[in-house]
């Protein structure tokens, strides 16, 4: 078969389509947004019409998902791990529902904050909702844990999570593809109730999910992804490597067998016959995870008689934070640690900064102009390239929360009597999550303006569409922002004494004001310029 050299997202499609998918629904998010622009990309997807645009937000790509799988075919919801708390709710009660074509929520972890407001680990949700989670190692893993995943999910009528992290998501490796596969025929659920969640129906479904746990087990037991090798000559460590910590252990020992006895763990729930014997066999046990220690905790916490000793991020052997690494694991083994040299004085560093020529630079010089006389701190923000409008020479925004809570942290501000308050959100932004704050501004008449950076694009995560371009101000005005308090300039310096002027007649009336700032995106721009250049 053809071997292709792919990111951890790209082969994770790839396997997807392989593996005979219908639809991918996602929202944009670092580290998971190129699984979709590969299958965007993809004229195998396109041959086979499957489904691939974006989704106003997680919520709704996971809801859309669940339907599909309603409908017997195969589908995939995707998101960054800050997506799963926004589609939470649907994620949970999937469980419940279980899946009729197989579904899988795959979820890309972002340990270190590379670009992400927060690090949290996706395999506490899967546990939360006690279905299956499976954690690749490598390339070819995310690839075959697509086809793994899929008849997982329709061998138990249930919802499988992949978790992937940002180094394994945004390296390439070789991976070698399979015959592929069919798409699903359309089939209605057998049960024409399995998606239906009365409390009644709801409280029967929860017990025949317990009864399905040690199913699940036995499946993380016979696993093609878990592989126990207990004989080792070095009985003093017993290792225990879940996902990418697996690869990092390989690399330092790349050119000789590993001394110790090694589970490697792809597939939960945990395999604790497995664990129950390495750590029978050991004197100690470490524990290699990338992201929280959960597995550290369940061993800690399962029945061991606790004479030997678990060590790995609770215990402080691993940092209790950040992206394991191959030095990491290296020192965490007693071995020599070989970090590198320290960063010269000379090279300096490079911070995140909004781009040259951005539109929300002249947005944000007018608007801290606006507001100069009312003093800091009455700029709330949301999440996206606008965020940078925090550093200097800026300095414009407060707050940055959650996707959306610009808009309601203002409206909360100006509750307690803060004037003026000030939302800044883009326009992908908007879309997901920002226009339900902006109804409870509008139902309560609060006094706060606004701001919608509109900039054509979803900018942060790389340039994608978003659900309601071109369509921002019949959205306001449909809400129920008055036509009149709906002000759209062009941020351009020339038009600086205009821009000012809007902001602060909106500043001054007393109800919701909606401004919309609107020039393409820079780099949007600069790679329409590029297509259109003659060759």
């Amino acid at each position: 078969m053809e071997k292709l050299m792919l990111l951890g997202d790209e082969a994770l499609a790839q396997g997807a389509l392989d593996a005979g998918i219908s639809g991918f629904y996602a929202y944009p998010g670092t580290p998971s947004t190129e699984i979709v622009e590969y299958v965007q990309h993809s004229k195998q997807a396109e041959a086979g019409g499957v489904h691939r645009q974006w989704s106003s937000n997680e919520k709704t790509a996971m809801e859309s998902a669940i339907g599909m799988s309603y409908s017997g075919k195969r589908t995939m919801a995707c998101m960054k791990h800050v997506g799963l708390n926004v589609a939470a709710d649907p994620f949970m009660n999937s469980a419940f529902t279980g899946a009729n074509g197989g579904l899988i929520i795959t979820v890309a972890d972002d340990p270190s904050m590379h670009s992400s407001q927060n690090e949290q680990d996706s395999r506490y949700y899967g546990k939360f909702a006690m279905i299956p989670v499976l954690e690749p190692s490598n390339q070819q893993e995310c690839y075959d844990m697509a086809f793994h995943g899929f008849e997982l999910s329709e061998r138990f009528h249930i919802p499988v999570m992949i978790r992937l992290t940002t180094r394994l998501s945004h390296s390439r490796s070789g991976v070698m593809r399979r015959e592929p596969l069919r798409q699903n025929p359309l089939k209605k659920p057998d049960d024409l109730f399995q998606f239906m969640l009365l409390p009644a129906i709801a409280r029967r479904k929860y017990k025949h999910l317990i009864e399905l746990q040690n199913s699940f087990v036995h499946a993380s037991l016979e696993s093609p992804f878990n592989s126990f090798h207990l004989e080792a000559p070095d009985l003093t460590i017993g290792i225990i490597a879940t996902g990418l910590a697996y690869n990092y252990l390989r690399e330092v020992f790349q050119d000789r067998e590993i001394p110790y006895p090694v589970l490697k763990i792809c597939q939960y729930p945990l395999p604790m016959k497995a664990i129950h014997a390495l750590y029978d066999l050991c004197d100690s046990i470490l524990v290699l995870e990338e992201g929280m220690p959960i597995v550290e905790e369940s061993i800690k916490g399962a029945s061991f008689n606790g004479t030997k000793p678990i060590k790995g991020r609770l215990d402080g052997t691993l940092s209790r934070d950040g992206e394991l690494n191959p030095n990491k694991v290296a020192v965490a083994l007693g071995l020599p640690d070989t970090f590198g040299s320290i960063i010269p004085a000379v090279i300096c560093p490079r911070p995140p900064a909004l781009c040259v020529g951005c539109p929300h630079c002249d947005s944000y010089i007018a608007l801290n102009e606006a507001v100069a006389e009312y003093g800091r701190g009455h700029v709330f923000s949301d999440i996206g390239c606008y965020t940078l409008g925090f550093l200097p020479p800026y300095n414009a925004i407060n707050s940055c929360v959650d996707m959306g809570a610009s808009i309601t942290m203002a409206k909360g501000a100006s509750d307690a009597g803060l004037f003026p308050a000030v939302a800044v959100i883009g326009d992908s932004t908007f879309a997901h999550s920002g226009m339900t704050g902006l109804m409870d501004c509008i139902y309560e008449n609060s006094n706060v303006v606004v701001v919608i950076l509109d900039n054509a694009t979803t900018g942060m995560t790389g340039g994608q569409d978003y659900t309601a371009v071109g369509r921002l101000e019949d959205i306001c005005a449909g809400i129920g922002v008055s036509r009149d308090h709906i002000r759209v300039f062009v941020p351009f310096k020339k038009n600086y004494e205009d821009m000012v002027r809007i902001y602060k007649e909106e500043i001054a009336y007393n109800g919701v004001s909606v401004i919309i700032p609107r020039r393409e995106c820079v780099q949007t721009l600069k790679k329409k310029n590029k297509l259109e250049t003659p060759a």
